[in-house]
């Protein structure tokens, strides 16, 4: 069943909203594949996801810490756990297991349960770095404005 992208996972950060939109998509992308029974699609699209899906954590993970996030070590920790399951999956179809259905049930859950709370907690803070809103005060600290040309270098820098 694909994901239907619902505003609760909406965090106002367009940029970061546009990525999650993406990363739906390959999920999205990842149950056709497996639905039509195409193993060599099912491979590019894990291969793709976990590409982007890593680019994204990188390009969050510098925003958060621009930004001054005080919650940025455990939020980091756990995009590590997620490539850390996501590489064992991975193992397991090079060792030719058919992992499609038990890895898209875990990403679209991830996912979701992913941007809906941790993502969602940082989001104040960022949106006072880019200019899109204020931060709650237990979540501020002295955020220095954002440099120009902030966004679009770390867009380079991640997604190429």
């Amino acid at each position: 069943m694909p994901i239907i992208w619902e505003s609760k996972l909406d965090t106002g950060i367009d940029v970061i909203d546009h990525q999650h939109r993406r990363i739906v998509d390959y999920i999205n992308d990842l149950e056709i594949a497996k639905t039509k029974g195409d193993k060599a699609m099912v491979t590019d699209v894990i291969e793709q996801l976990i590409d982007y899906t890593q680019s994204h954590f990188g390009f969050e993970e510098s925003m958060m810490e621009e930004a001054g996030y005080k919650f940025i070590k455990p939020h980091k920790k756990v995009h590590e756990l997620f490539i850390k399951r996501v590489t064992e999956f991975t193992i397991r179809a090079a060792k030719g297991e058919d992992i499609a259905d038990e890895l898209h049930s875990m990403l679209a859950k991830w996912l979701i349960n992913h941007i809906a709370s941790e993502d969602r907690d940082y989001s104040p803070t960022v949106k006072l770095m880019v200019g899109q809103g204020a931060a709650a005060p237990e979540q501020a600290v002295a955020v220095p404005a954002a440099r120009p040309g902030f966004i679009s270098g770390l867009l380079g820098r991640f997604f190429r």
